[in-house]
């Protein structure tokens, strides 16, 4: 079992920048990939970023490619924990979305979801 923990979320105006923070803890998250994944209102839930924790490999979708950057804190790769960042710069007003982050041995992770956290973009 692994527990995330989503903070950094808030509501800042259009071309902004924001840093979410994902703290993942438990036994089995040294072999777990870390990812973001958001929900808008009334669409589906859709993939933004992941971080591979054997290599450090990022994936980003088409959509904040160049904006937005996944990266790892390295004091907490060899810990009982892990601790992931998703700094969002140029945020757009359709970036606005409950934004989760997720953890897997799969590519995207999609096993374990955190409870989200809140982004607001204002025009």
């Amino acid at each position: 079992q692994v527990d995330l923990v989503e903070s950094g979320g808030g509501l800042v105006q259009a071309g902004e920048s924001l840093r979410l923070t994902c703290t993942a803890s438990g036994r089995t998250v040294s072999s777990y990939n870390i990812g973001w994944f958001r929900q808008a209102p009334g669409k589906e839930r859709e993939f933004v970023a992941c971080i591979r924790r054997s290599t450090g490999r990022t994936y980003y979708a088409d959509s904040v490619k160049g904006r937005f950057t996944i990266s790892r804190d390295r004091a907490t790769v060899y810990l009982l924990g892990d601790t992931v960042y998703l700094q969002m710069s140029d945020l757009k007003p359709e970036d606005t979305a409950v934004y989760y982050c997720t953890g897997g041995s799969d590519w995207p992770p999609r096993k374990n979801w955190g409870q989200g956290t809140q982004v607001t973009v204002s025009s």
